[in-house]
C-alpha cells in the first residue's frame, strides 16, 4: 500500500532521528575516555524539532533514485550543522536565548563552555559522517564536502551580519542577503545533497534546484519571523517575540504582518512555479513545499 506524504515524511523523520543517535553513540566507541562533551551534543541533538532540512535531502534523492542508505550521512550531516548553529545562536554573546525545543537551552543546561564546544564537536562530526561513508564514491564525496564547507561558513557569515545590524535601520535589500546566508545556505545545501548523491544529475536539473532552494530558504526566514510574533510558546517551542525584544530587524517589523505574509507565500509560489521545469517527476518535492507553507512553528 502506497505510503501518504505525510506518512513519507514521519518515515523520513523517524529515520534520520535513528541514525544521528547511531552517529552520536559511535562517538568514542574504541573504548577510550568518554567526556560529558558526548552528553552534552546528544542533548540538543535529540531534543528534536522538525528535522525540514534532512527530510529536503532523502525527498530529492528519492526522486532522483538514490539509495536511502547512501542518503543518511548527508541528512545528518545537514542537521547536525544546523543543531550546531542553534546551540550558538542561543548564546549570550548572540542571541541570547534560554528556551529551545521546549527545554532550556544548551548553555542554560550545561553552562556556555560546554555550548561552546557542543556546538564545535557537531561541526567536525557532520564533516566526519560524510568523509568516512564508505557508500559513496571518493569523488561524491568531495562534493558533498565542498557543498557543507561553504554553506556552513556562509550561515556563520550570514550571522555575524544580523549581529552587527542590531538596533540599526536596515532595508529589504539587506535583510534579504543577511538570510539569504544565515537561512538559505543550508536549506540550499540540503537539497543539492539529494541531487549530487545521483552522479548522473544534469547542470540544467542542479540550477533549477539552486533556484527553488533560495526561494524557500528565503521564505521559511520570512515565515519564521511572522510565526516569532503571531504564534504561541509552547508551539515555538522557544520564546516568543524573541527577535523583537532584541531590537532584530525582521521582515513584520520592516514590511509589516501581514505584507510579510504575502511575501513568503508567493516565494513558496515562485519556488513551485520553478519546479516544474525539472527532468523529473516533482510531485513529493512540490506537496513537502506545500506543507511547509501551512506550518505553525
Amino acid at each position: 500500500m502506497k505510503k501518504s506524504p505525510l506518512e513519507i515524511l514521519d518515515v523520513y523523520r523517524e529515520r534520520v532521528n535513528s541514525r544521528l543517535e547511531y552517529y552520536l553513540a559511535s562517538i568514542c566507541s574504541d573504548g577510550s575516555y568518554r567526556s560529558e562533551l558526548k552528553g552534552v551534543m546528544s542533548y540538543s541533538v535529540l531534543a528534536g524539532g522538525k528535522r525540514f532540512r534532512p527530510i529536503l535531502t532523502y525527498t530529492v534523492a528519492d526522486m532522483y533514485g538514490v539509495d536511502i542508505s547512501k542518503v543518511d550521512s548527508s541528512a545528518c550531516a545537514i542537521e547536525l550543522i544546523h543543531i550546531y548553529s542553534l546551540i550558538h545562536d542561543d548564546l549570550p554573546a548572540m542571541d541570547d536565548d534560554d528556551m529551545r525545543h521546549n527545554q532550556p537551552s544548551c548553555h542554560k543546561k550545561f553552562g556556555e563552555a560546554q555550548a561552546i564546544l557542543a556546538g564545535d564537536g557537531l561541526q567536525a562530526l557532520a564533516f566526519e559522517v560524510i568523509s568516512s561513508d564508505e557508500l559513496i564514491s571518493h569523488s561524491i564525496r568531495v562534493d558533498l564536502l565542498k557543498l557543507l564547507a561553504v554553506s556552513a561558513y556562509n550561515m556563520a557569515d550570514g550571522q555575524s551580519i544580523d549581529l552587527s545590524v542590531v538596533s540599526k535601520e536596515v532595508d529589504i535589500a539587506l535583510l534579504n542577503q543577511i538570510h539569504q546566508k544565515k537561512t538559505a545556505s543550508l536549506i540550499n545545501c540540503a537539497v543539492k545533497f539529494g541531487a549530487l548523491l545521483n552522479p548522473n544529475i544534469s547542470s540544467k536539473d542542479l540550477d533549477i534546484l539552486d533556484s527553488y532552494s533560495n526561494h524557500i530558504g528565503l521564505a521559511y526566514q520570512v515565515q519564521d519571523d511572522v510565526l516569532d510574533i503571531t504564534s504561541t510558546e509552547e508551539v515555538l517551542g522557544k520564546r516568543q517575540n524573541s527577535d523583537l525584544n532584541k531590537a532584530k530587524p525582521t521582515y513584520p517589523t520592516l514590511l509589516g504582518v501581514d505584507e510579510s505574509v504575502k511575501v513568503y507565500q508567493n516565494l513558496y509560489k515562485e519556488a513551485l512555479e520553478v519546479i516544474t521545469s525539472l527532468s523529473i517527476k516533482n510531485h513529493p518535492l512540490r506537496e513537502l513545499t506545500e506543507k511547509l507553507m501551512g506550518r505553525s512553528f
